[in-house]
This record gives structure tokens, C-alpha cells and sequence, in this order.
């Protein structure tokens, strides 16, 4: 069993990594009276209170949120048998396909054909490899 470094030694490495981090820019600074060029040396912005609205601006209107989408699918793997089960909750048709990948090299993995589910509509799909199954994975497209 490996040792695992205490929280006190990796926050100690953490703030002199960071200590290092800073000094180069903290040398940088100019010493004493001088000031550095730049939009800070330049004299101070002067705002007129008549100038600010008494409303905020109207602001654009926000896109339309994504519509939901997708079927929910339970897959389950018993062996070299791939079974999922999918039922579409939502408006829009789905086009769902069925991927396996085997476990073994030389079992040949399988992409399924895509099967369209409808409103409200429920599907099992199914798969195989000749020996042990390494994943299994749903993907979803539009109609």
C-alpha cells in the first residue's frame, strides 16, 4: 500500500509553487513615486449622474431553451446477450441504435440497424457477441 501525502504537505508544495508564481511579478513593480503607463495613469473617469438611465436597459429576449429529447433506455448484459429496453417520453420521434463491442478480438462488434420510436412508443433491441460482451451503448438521432 502506498503512503498518501498528508493535507498539510500539499498544501505547504501548493503555496510555494504559488509564492513562486508571484515574486517574478512583484519584482516588476515600479519602486517609490513612479508610475507605470497604462490606462490607471491616465486621469480618472468622471461620470455624470444625468447621463445614467433611471431604468435598465430592456434586455434581448433569451433563446429558446433546447428542446428535451431522447428516449430512456435500461440495457442489460447476461452473458454474451445485450437486451435494451426503450421508451420515448418526449414529442419527436428518436432513431435509436443498439452498439456491442466484444470483449474478445476476434468477436466481430455489432452496430444495430436504427429503429425509429415514436411518441409514446416503447422498443427492445437486442444483441450478441459469440463470447463475453465488453460495453454496450444506445446512441439517439432526429427523425
Amino acid at each position: 500500500m502506498r503512503a498518501r501525502p498528508s493535507r498539510t504537505v500539499s498544501m505547504l508544495v501548493t503555496s510555494v509553487i504559488l509564492t513562486g508564481l508571484l515574486v517574478p511579478g512583484a519584482a516588476a513593480q515600479p519602486v517609490g513615486d513612479e508610475s507605470a503607463p497604462g490606462p490607471e495613469a491616465v486621469a480618472p473617469a468622471v461620470v455624470e449622474l444625468d447621463e445614467i438611465p433611471a431604468e435598465p436597459p430592456a434586455q434581448p429576449s433569451r433563446p429558446a431553451a433546447r428542446e428535451l429529447f431522447g428516449a430512456d433506455c435500461d440495457t442489460t448484459i447476461e452473458g454474451s446477450l445485450v437486451t435494451a429496453n426503450c421508451h420515448n417520453s418526449y414529442p419527436d420521434t428518436d432513431l435509436l441504435r443498439l452498439h456491442v463491442e466484444c470483449d474478445r478480438w476476434w468477436d466481430v462488434d455489432g452496430d444495430g440497424a436504427a429503429v425509429p420510436v415514436g411518441p409514446a412508443g416503447r422498443v427492445e433491441l437486442t444483441g450478441r457477441c459469440w463470447k463475453e460482451v465488453r460495453s454496450a451503448w444506445i446512441t439517439h438521432q432526429r427523425a
